[in-house]
């Protein structure tokens, strides 16, 4: 039997999560041949078989954590079982619904939905049970906290669905299932909201084999080990040298304390409605709220006499429009005149990481977009080395792809700065939330005609408020309102940055 083994996962990184595994336990696998992919919170890895032969054993379900080292099942070197003889199946897999009547039957499964997705919601279904559907034709979205998956029907043929709308499913899960012959699926079960865990010897997902396997031999509780692996994780020799110990006499477990009854949902009075929360818009609230706790977040604010950049925008709008195929709108001038700024203050274009400040030398500018299922914030990248021109078709794509549903995840992560135009709809004056782990967040708002003082006279100017959210413990005031400062004379005398100055 050769061991497959989790690999060095990198610096930093002391723990995966097992994303797919490509064949099952009887599968025929060769030297070399993928078998599962690993994910970590930074890159994505591949685990190929250490010998040709059949795979004999999965320890641990799509979904499980490891750690490196840990044996993540065993591929019994030789030729591959016979066909005839059945091969054991893995516990910790999710039972396949039947086959119709012996017909063959194609299933509906949840895609992989991206680094870090690790389950979602099914939605409406376009398609009942027992209804016929042809090959490529929608049925289901599966929402995430992210995007919305569409899936479509993989085959011909009639529709059984085991996943009701609204259950959480899980990458690879089985949701229906195509019966070819034109007969419903018989029976299909339920799809449980996820897949269960594979039993490990202790309650900890976070012990490798080997040390579970010391504390179940021994009877050791694993709060009480001390640890010095990475992360706070308990190495083998810290089982073994706890158990080396002599334990101590068990207490009596105290009586456990009634659980208070959880509140009822009040009554909903005549004229209200009770919709139950998208996942998206679930996961808005839970980041904004993690993001007011986390950052140290102060607003600080100015104004711009946006003069300047209206005159010049309608003196070359429509020779813009020609020359590059798309409207001249202000945001390009506020995306240059950001980047600019963010060079003369890095900390504004930085995040925390532990005890270390992380400094971005590139600018991926997220541009928040409101949409009918929520607000999302794709990012521009390197939005540095773009024109003005560059700068409106990038937010325009983006725009149009948020707005249709098609914005993928890698459009949705990575961003170093934000922006959000409050004033499209109206706003005088707001202070945004940090999208964490970013640094800053710049507001743009109404534009409003209003009185200023010019050389000691009275005129009516377009005039914005601008607002910079920041984190405090990367930023200080000075830097903050140094940096709205770059901004207004930026956007007051844009040639400032048309010639880099």
């Amino acid at each position: 039997m050769a061991d497959i083994l989790t690999p060095a996962l990198g610096e930093s990184v002391a723990e995966a999560t097992i994303a797919k595994w490509t064949k099952k336990v009887g599968d025929p696998v060769r030297r070399d041949e993928l078998l599962v992919e690993l994910e970590t919170d930074k890159v994505s890895l591949e685990v190929v078989s250490p010998a040709d032969g059949t795979l004999g054993e999965i320890a641990f379900a799509e979904g499980d954590t490891v750690t490196p080292g840990a044996i993540l099942g065993k591929v019994t070197e030789g030729a591959a079982a016979p066909a005839g003889e059945a091969a054991p199946k893995a516990e910790s897999k999710p039972a396949e619904a039947p086959k119709a009547g012996g017909a063959a039957s194609v299933p509906v499964q949840v895609p992989t939905m991206g680094e870090s997705v690790a389950e979602g919601s099914v939605g409406t279904w376009q398609k009942k049970s027992g209804d016929r559907v042809a090959k490529d034709e929608l049925l289901v979205e599966i929402e995430t906290d992210k995007v919305a998956v569409e899936i479509s029907a993989p085959a011909d043929g009639v529709l059984t669905i085991s996943a009701e709308a609204g259950s959480t499913v899980t990458p690879g899960q089985v949701i229906g299932q195509i019966a070819a012959s034109g007969e419903a699926a018989a029976s299909a079960p339920k799809a449980e909201a996820a897949p269960a865990k594979a039993s490990s010897g202790s309650d900890d997902p976070h012990l490798s084999p080997a040390v579970q396997r010391v504390v179940a031999e021994n009877n050791l509780d694993p709060k009480a080990i001390q640890a010095t692996g990475p992360k706070g994780n308990i190495t083998k020799a810290d089982a073994l040298k706890a158990a080396s110990q002599p334990q101590p006499a068990a207490a009596p477990a105290p009586a456990p304390a009634k659980a208070a009854p959880a509140a009822p949902p009040r009554a909903d009075q005549p004229r209200e409605e009770r919709v139950k929360m998208t996942r998206l818009r679930q996961t808005i609230a839970r980041r904004l709220k993690e993001s007011q706790n986390t950052a140290a977040q102060l607003t600080t604010f100015n104004e711009v006499d946006m003069s300047a950049i209206m005159a010049l925008r309608n003196r070359y709008k429509d020779a813009f429009e020609k020359h590059h195929g798309i409207k001249l709108g202000f945001m390009s001038f506020f995306v240059k005149a950001t980047i600019a700024a963010l060079k003369e203050l890095p900390a504004v274009n930085a995040e925390i990481d532990g005890t270390d400040i992380i400094y971005k030398n590139h600018y991926d500018i997220g541009v928040a977009v409101g949409t009918e299922k929520g607000l999302v914030v794709p990012v521009l990248r390197d939005a540095d080395t773009l024109s003005l021109a560059g700068v409106e078709k990038g937010i325009g794509d983006l725009g149009r792809a948020a707005r249709d549903g098609n914005l993928t995840l890698d459009q949705l992560q990575g961003g170093t700065f934000t922006i959000t135009n409050g004033g499209v709809y109206g706003s005088l004056m707001s202070t945004p939330i940090l999208n964490m782990p970013q640094a800053g967040i710049l507001g743009m708002h109404n534009i409003v005609q209003r009185p200023v003082a010019v050389d000691g006279k009275v005129e009516i100017r377009p005039m914005m408020y601008l607002a910079l959210s920041y984190d405090h413990r990367i930023v200080d005031g000075k830097e903050a309102v140094t940096f709205l400062v770059r901004i207004k004379e930026h956007l007051e005398d844009p040639q400032r940055f048309l010639l880099d100055l």
